[in-house]
């Protein structure tokens, strides 16, 4: 099994299911080294957001509050005032999201700085739609009615069925799973039947709300049959050595660069965005027999404000620049002919 890095630098007490995401994740984990609200040092760099303003398109941002630990917003983005289009996108390309807002206002200017978007897992978004698009952060309440929505195509169907989303579902790109682990691999994991091994500690998506535990599972299955499933998401769930994360695209790489954890399956695009910005991962490859594609794809939300800003998007989203962007993160090419065997 080939143990990977990438080689190319970045381009330019309640449940945690209260939302209170990215701020309170942080004082879950580390309490020491307060930052202050300056540029963050290369030993708080770890802590989210981890692209330094860059996905935010807002032009005035006023005064600059920003303190990694302990007051962060990392997966909400722009500004509330008056968005001309809001879009809730499954947080597994949060990554990609700065350079397409980027394009997509420089094909379209009448946009520029008045696009927001959130990137919080699809099954919570989903729960934020049925609430009226009204979300709790830490002491912070809003309320946004989302124009288009984005996850997995099964789940966008799924939506369009029950009156959520407004058909068609606009598939664009795909992906496939991978794990990831600490630089240089200290606990030598080679496959997915090690995530078995007595103590390894694992951080796997929960299936409650985060889409991707259903490939993953499909994958377990593959690799080890139904009892490596039910190790890794019963049997270490029990002991202690599977943490469930809450939004896995923040967390598992939190959780190995504070050695919490030894290993977590999540998509391949995550691991390459965090080791092309340098944190101290890797990821290890699944076998194509064993792995699982996943096509991504999006809607127009059923009574959407920004109707025609939405299109626009879904358009954009299936353009040669916008897979370009994709593709730096080592995502696939949508073929609807090779549909039928992803998952």
């Amino acid at each position: 099994m080939a143990f990977t890095r990438a080689h190319h630098p970045l381009h330019g007490a309640r449940r945690f299911l209260r939302l209170t995401l990215a701020a309170s994740l942080c004082s879950l984990c580390c309490t020491a080294g307060i930052a202050s609200a300056s540029p963050a040092s290369p030993e708080t760099d770890v802590f989210p957001p981890w692209q330094h303003g860059e996905n935010n398109d807002s032009l005035d941002r006023g005064l600059e509050f920003t303190v990694p630990q302990v007051d962060v917003l990392a997966d909400f983005h722009g500004n509330l005032s008056s968005p001309k289009l809001v879009l809730f996108v499954g947080g597994n390309y949060f990554f990609a999201m700065a350079p397409l807002v980027a394009q997509f206002e420089k094909d379209n200017p009448e946009y520029r700085g008045r696009i927001f978007w959130e990137t919080i897992p699809p099954g919570l978004l989903v729960k934020q739609m049925k609430a009226g698009g009204t979300i709790t952060v830490g002491n912070m309440t809003w309320t946004v009615k989302p124009d288009a929505y984005f996850a997995g195509l099964a789940k966008v169907k799924e939506l369009i069925a029950d009156g959520t989303l407004t058909a068609p579902a606009v598939p664009y790109v795909t992906n496939q799973l991978t794990i990831m682990v600490r630089r240089d691999n200290p606990q030598h994991v080679t496959s997915l039947k090690d995530l078995a091994r007595p103590g390894l500690r694992l951080a796997m998506p929960n299936p409650e709300f985060e889409g991707v535990s259903r490939q993953i599972k499909a994958s377990l299955v593959k690799a080890g049959g139904d009892a490596l499933e039910k190790v890794v998401y019963e049997d270490k769930v029990r002991d202690g050595s599977t943490v469930l994360t809450q939004i896995h695209h923040r967390q598992t790489a939190l959780f190995l660069m504070q050695d919490r954890a030894d290993a977590g399956v999540l998509w391949k695009s995550e691991a390459l965005f965090q080791e092309q910005i340098g944190h101290p991962l890797a990821h290890v490859d699944i076998p194509a027999d064993e792995n699982t594609t996943a096509i991504y794809a999006g809607a127009l939300v059923n009574g959407a404000p920004h109707r025609q800003a939405a299109r626009q998007w879904l358009s954009f989203i299936q353009s040669p620049a916008a897979f370009q962007i994709f593709q730096r993160y080592g995502f696939g090419k949508y073929e609807p002919a090779s549909g039928p065997s992803m998952q």
